[in-house]
């Protein structure tokens, strides 16, 4: 079990008045949140919006994951209902990972997250850009 994150439901934290931004570490939404806004599966669950994979190939793909994260990532993924893991009873034995419908419906929000990324990417590198030069003239 990762760091700051139980196995227990926690259902004392997010009531109606604080479901959505309720910043306690035990509560259901911040941990869901703090789940699926990660990097790693971010692109997991990007990458499985087309087809299923194997672990290999999803190894292959995002570059700079470990074989350790990767198999962390898959299993909490596959923990909250986000990914499916089938293993096929052949030697080597083969396994592949897909979007459950929930996960499915996922990625459709983090898509929109990627499209408002694209469209300000500009906006963001010029503002970087100019806080960079200001916070080097201060230094120097």
């Amino acid at each position: 079990m990762e760091e700051g994150t139980s196995k227990e439901p926690s259902h004392s934290c997010c009531t109606e008045e604080a479901f959505q931004w309720d910043t306690r570490e035990d509560c259901n939404v911040r941990q869901i949140l703090d789940r699926v806004g990660d990097k790693w599966s971010l692109l997991v669950i990007a990458l499985l919006d087309d087809r299923s994979m194997r672990f290999t190939e999803l190894k292959k793909t995002i570059d700079g994951i470990s074989q350790r994260m990767l198999t962390v990532t898959l299993r909490q993924l596959e923990r909250d209902g986000l990914v499916l893991r089938t293993v096929y009873p052949v030697v080597p034995p083969r396994v592949d990972y897909e979007l459950t419908p929930l996960g499915v419906t996922l990625h459709a929000t983090i898509q929109s997250l990627v499209t408002w990324t694209e469209t300000h990417q500009t906006e963001i590198a010029t503002s970087r850009a100019r806080y960079d030069a200001a916070a080097a003239a201060q230094s120097g």
